[in-house]
């Protein structure tokens, strides 16, 4: 098992979207953690907090400026429209691994644990180029929440998709594991799935999800659908391959009932089977229309690729007393 001797720096990287209201408390715990793990020489004193504004419309920015003034150790990165978590993420990751040997990632409203962070950075002394934050259970989840989530990962199981059941985006990354990611050229950005592409040696580590200590939340249902929506069309093209099977299955259907018409018909026993007719239409008409839906979804995503626009873009940063230096090979 590899064991490192260098104490690393370390980067705790937060998108923001409309975070005004509780910033300021997850800002000011994570500085006490960081504080307790730079005593007991698990990170360096310099380590840091990156908070990346994702085009906020309230005071989120005025916060993360009022924070650094008490916080020499905080750096702020605003985008100049809100391009998204997942563009928000990378966006902290690019600027922060700059200045960092180890990254963690994790949601400002305070519902990934904190405190397993210390976890973390121990299973990553061990030799673990990426640990992902688990959730332990879904108790506190809406029946419909958690029944949708069980289902969707099931849903990516079988059509072939890598992902960490009740893994989100609360995860620590090595500097080698973020340049990797950083190298893929995707621009249907999805971490869950991305991540786990890389390989490299990975733990684990459970916690229980918290609620939300002030704010509303960034993903309701229409959200979570997209969101899922483009997970699975941007990393298995299994679904087009079911339309295939689907539309075999179909035509061999259809065969049976042409030869069974044909029967009736040669033997003088025909009716004039609206129903039957009309369900077939529906039925048709229904399949074509998920299945060009579907396919459209890829051709979109094509599209997306090959223009190759920008997937975030930096406004403004906060200045760094953090000292840009090249990290030692470990």
């Amino acid at each position: 098992m590899l064991s490192r001797s260098k104490t690393p720096r370390l980067g705790l990287v937060l998108p923001a979207y409309n975070e005004q209201e509780v910033l300021q408390i997850i800002l000011s715990k994570l500085k006490q953690i960081k504080l307790d793990l730079v005593r007991e020489n698990l990170i360096s004193n310099d380590s840091f907090i990156l908070v990346v504004d994702d085009g906020s419309q309230d005071g989120t920015w005025q916060v993360i400026q009022d924070q650094k003034l008490i916080n020499s150790n905080l750096i702020g990165v605003k985008l100049s429209r809100n391009f998204g978590h997942q563009s928000a993420l990378l966006a902290g990751m690019s600027e922060g691994i700059k200045l960092a040997d180890i990254l963690i990632t994790l949601d400002a409203d305070l519902q990934d644990n904190p405190n397993v962070i210390r976890e973390m950075i121990v299973k990553y002394n061990e030799g673990s180029e990426i640990v992902y934050g688990v959730r332990s259970s879904r108790a506190d989840d809406t029946w419909f929440k958690r029944n949708s989530a069980l289902a969707f990962y099931k849903m990516c199981t079988f059509l072939g998709v890598d992902m960490i059941p009740n893994h989100a985006d609360f995860r620590l990354m090595s500097q080698t594991a973020v340049k990797a990611l950083l190298k893929l050229p995707e621009r249907n950005v999805f971490l869950r799935a991305m991540v786990p592409l890389l390989g490299f040696q990975t733990d684990k580590v459970f916690y229980e999800r918290g609620k939300r200590q002030a704010g509303t939340s960034k993903y309701p249902l229409k959200k979570m659908l997209s969101f899922a929506i483009d997970g699975i069309t941007s990393f298995s093209v299994q679904p087009i391959r079911l339309l295939f099977g689907l539309g075999m299955f179909v035509t061999s259907v259809a065969g049976i009932e042409i030869m069974y018409t044909i029967f009736e018909k040669t033997i003088g026993n025909t009716e004039a089977g609206w129903s039957s007719l009309m369900i077939s239409i529906w039925l048709l008409g229904g399949i074509n229309l998920v299945a060009i839906s579907v396919i459209g979804i890829y051709i979109g995503k094509i599209f997306t690729e090959v223009k190759h626009r920008p997937l975030f873009e930096i406004e403004t940063k906060t200045e760094s007393s953090i000292k840009n230096y090249q990290p030692e090979k470990l």
